[in-house]
């Protein structure tokens, strides 16, 4: 089980096909909520589940998701 305190702000989200997916901004109880001046964003947080994270490496997040599927299930915080 991933450690929520290990998920720390800036980290790189990558997929697990080592696409970009975004930069951390903070957690949110069971949410990692993504910085929203990251390339692509559209200038909006989005949000994904700390369920989705496989494993932390130094300062990246890999998920257990490819970066594209990620982008298509994640939400979008208004």
């Amino acid at each position: 089980m991933i450690e929520t305190s290990n998920i720390r702000e800036h980290m790189e989200v990558v997929g697990s096909d080592g696409g970009h997916v975004g930069r951390v901004d903070h957690v949110l109880g069971d949410q990692i909520e993504l910085t929203k001046l990251d390339i692509g964003s559209g200038l909006k947080h989005h949000l994904i589940p700390v369920s989705w994270v496989d494993d932390i490496d130094g300062d990246t997040v890999r998920l257990s998701l490819t970066k594209d599927a990620a982008k298509q299930a994640w939400t979008t915080k208004q």
